[in-house]
């Protein structure tokens, strides 16, 4: 699964914009030991640090930054600002506030950039409908269900051994690294999403030696998608949510 840099970010930024957590905390989670650099804030020339960019956020007014997770065809939640689309599908993610947009890139192992877009006089793109924790916990738990004949069907077990053990732990999985006043359903959610995309990326890729044909392909990513579409609905919801004050 590729890394979720926006969701952490969207994850920390809010915490911190809300005054849950202090700044300290807000950026050794973000930081994750490398350097982050942003370029395209407004109100600044050139590349600034995280920190700075976190402090415009601030002063521009924002409350809240939310995880988008696009995908060809559906870009619900990204504003319609320009070259923002493009860039946030070629990332396949977005942290998105009322005021800026900030898409991440990882430039190497030590250093992640990100490209702030301005949303200036852009009319503000409606907010995904985003279910309950609680209802796309239940919807991931019936996808699961759904598409365990097609994951025995691939035999993922026999090529890919660690597939067991993703999908044991299940129930009891805990998703770390988020404010520590998350809901606990929320970690929970996250934790399951995110075994159940290393499962599908191992699913999608090709059995090692294994012909397979297009049509199979097709078949098989047709099969998973209702899947692929409840694990990115969990994961958009579980880095969304904002604990009851």
């Amino acid at each position: 699964m590729h890394e979720l840099l926006a969701g952490r970010f969207a994850v920390w930024a809010t915490a911190w914009l809300t005054g849950r957590t202090s700044t300290d905390e807000a950026l050794d989670a973000l930081a994750d030991d490398r350097a982050h650099q942003v370029t395209g804030m407004p109100g600044s020339q050139g590349t600034v640090p995280l920190g700075w960019a976190l402090t415009a956020l601030r002063g521009l007014g924002e409350r809240r930054v939310r995880l988008v997770l696009p995908v060809p065809g559906d870009v619900r939640g990204l504003p319609p600002a320009p070259g923002l689309a493009p860039l946030a599908l070629e990332a396949r993610q977005a942290a998105v506030g009322d005021r800026v947009a900030l898409v991440p890139e990882a430039a190497g192992p030590e250093v992640v950039s990100w490209t702030a877009v301005d949303l200036a006089g852009v009319a503000p793109a409606p907010p995904p409908v985003e279910g309950s924790l609680r209802a796309v916990s239940g919807a991931l738990d019936l996808a699961v269900g759904d598409a365990a004949r097609t994951l025995a069907r691939l035999d993922l077990a026999r090529w890919h051994p660690e597939v067991p053990a993703l999908l044991s732990g299940l129930a009891g999985a805990r998703a770390p690294g988020l404010p520590p006043d998350t809901d606990p359903l929320a970690l929970s959610v996250l934790a399951r999403a995110q075994r159940l995309s290393r499962v599908l990326d191992l699913a999608m890729a090709d059995t090692p030696g294994g012909a397979v044909t297009s049509g199979q392909a097709a078949a098989r990513d047709d099969a998973l998608r209702p899947l692929a579409d409840a694990v990115r609905e969990a994961t958009v919801a579980a880095y969304n949510a904002v604990p009851r004050s």
